[in-house]
């Protein structure tokens, strides 16, 4: 589905598995984000459901690693992009977004005017004063380095002096 609308999306993926099911009638792993196909297993008798185990604790989602049979209830994207280390201001927004997309669906609102409603820079955030300050001493070391001049010895001695100008920030 990537760079398709949603329902092109589903539409590649659905065709794909029922390929893959009667077509091929291949053993294959089919990850989806779509919750509209695990009804597909009611239909098609050698598809089988899966689900990665999920707990919520103080906000966050801890995957378990555990692969269980069943549909995921909901989905965890804003979680995981989280997990991925996008900023806290991206995660924000992305919240924002979700929560009004999901809002409109339930009151069968139009897609439109609800994307008109979240408009591209509106809840930008300012961007953080930081402090005028020179670089720190770990930015000054790595500034001096010249990576392709180092020997192997040379580069080993300089990861553990780096390392030390990190515990001591």
């Amino acid at each position: 589905g990537r760079g398709t609308a949603t329902y092109d999306g589903l539409s590649i993926a659905w065709a794909t598995l029922e390929h893959l099911h009667d077509v091929n009638r291949c053993r294959a792993l089919f990850a989806t984000h779509y919750h509209e196909m695990t009804g597909l297993g009611a239909r098609l008798p050698g598809l089988s459901n899966a689900t990665v185990a999920v707990r919520e604790w103080q906000g966050d989602v801890v995957f378990l690693h555990e692969v269980r049979q069943g549909a995921a209830d909901r989905s965890y994207g804003v979680q995981v992009a989280k997990l991925a280390g996008l900023p806290p201001s991206v995660i924000a927004r992305a919240h924002q977004v979700l929560d009004a997309l999901e809002k409109g669906e339930r009151e069968g609102g139009n897609r439109k005017a609800i994307i008109d409603d979240l408009p591209l820079f509106a809840a930008a955030p300012a961007a953080p004063a930081s402090p005028a300050k020179g670089p720190s001493a770990l930015e000054a070391r790595l500034g001096s380095i010249h990576p392709d001049e180092l020997t192997a010895r040379e580069a080993l001695t300089l990861l553990y002096e780096l390392k030390d100008l990190i515990a001591r920030d």
